[in-house]
């Protein structure tokens, strides 16, 4: 199975339309990829919050109209990152979309953990409720979005619903890029799944991003790593490696926590 991993490079300057288009253009330019990848809120830059509400859109506009195109366009999988939704009664969401090689929606995904404590998208945005899995021929996606790659039990709870691969979409600092691969190898390994994490390049926002889009294997080994430019990451990985990992070493049949309740002592 072959994944490209687009890192986009948010650039301040151009419009958001531009940036839809040149979007479009980098996955249109993937065919022959099965699972091409976008990071999360490219159309605006994750820590451009000052453009949040004039930039929100409804869940089919102009992105993802021309994402939905440059997915059947291209003729693969499209998880094309994140982009700022509007719901119908005004609640922001940070929304990621999942497209089938035809151009259709097969999934939306609200980011569950909202990063920034007291400001930012913490208090500018509605928290998603639902995990959100997608059968693809030869895997299935679990979804995630940048700060949730902050929490494990998120990721188990897409295992349980039979995740093999892990897509997290993020736009990631630079400053705790160390974090980064360190979670993006831990979430791998306590899965025994692929993790397949793509990030921003340039500065928005004020806040240069981290870049160094990662793929990894069920076993924590880095199979492809990009820099801290824009570029287009692609990777040849055996989806059989997760039920092969997890056989020869059962470590996920030997969870006591979260199949029922344990004892609580007083």
């Amino acid at each position: 199975m072959r994944a490209s991993l687009i890192q986009i490079a948010v650039d301040p300057d151009e419009s958001v339309d531009s940036r839809r288009q040149h979007a479009a253009s980098l996955v249109s330019a993937q065919r022959g990829a099965d699972l091409v990848v976008l990071p999360e809120l490219w159309p605006v830059g994750a820590f451009a919050y000052d453009s949040f509400r004039d930039e929100a859109e409804p869940l089919q506009g102009p992105t993802h109209t021309i994402m939905a195109k440059a997915a059947a366009d291209a003729g693969v999988w499209l998880h094309a990152g994140s982009f700022v939704e509007r719901a119908p009664d005004g609640t922001l969401y940070n929304t990621a979309l999942v497209f089938t090689p035809e151009g259709e929606r097969a999934a939306a995904y609200r980011k569950i953990h909202r990063f920034g404590f007291d400001r930012g998208e913490a208090v500018m945005m509605g928290a998603g409720d639902e995990l959100v899995t997608v059968d693809l021929p030869q895997t299935t996606l679990g979804l995630a979005t940048c700060y949730d790659l902050r929490f494990p039990e998120l990721f188990r709870g897409l295992v349980d619903a039979g995740a093999e691969t892990l897509v997290v979409a993020a736009g990631w600092p630079e400053r705790r890029r160390s974090h980064w691969t360190l979670l993006a190898r831990a979430r791998a390994v306590e899965n025994q799944a692929y993790v397949l994490a793509v990030a921003t390049a340039g500065t928005h926002g004020g806040v240069p991003q981290a870049g160094h889009s990662i793929v990894v294997d069920p076993w924590g080994e880095t199979l492809a790593e990009a820099g801290a430019e824009e570029e287009v990451l692609s990777v040849e990985f055996d989806p059989e490696k997760v039920a092969t990992t997890r056989e020869q070493f059962p470590a996920l049949k030997d969870r006591r926590l979260g199949l029922t309740p344990p004892p609580v002592s007083a």
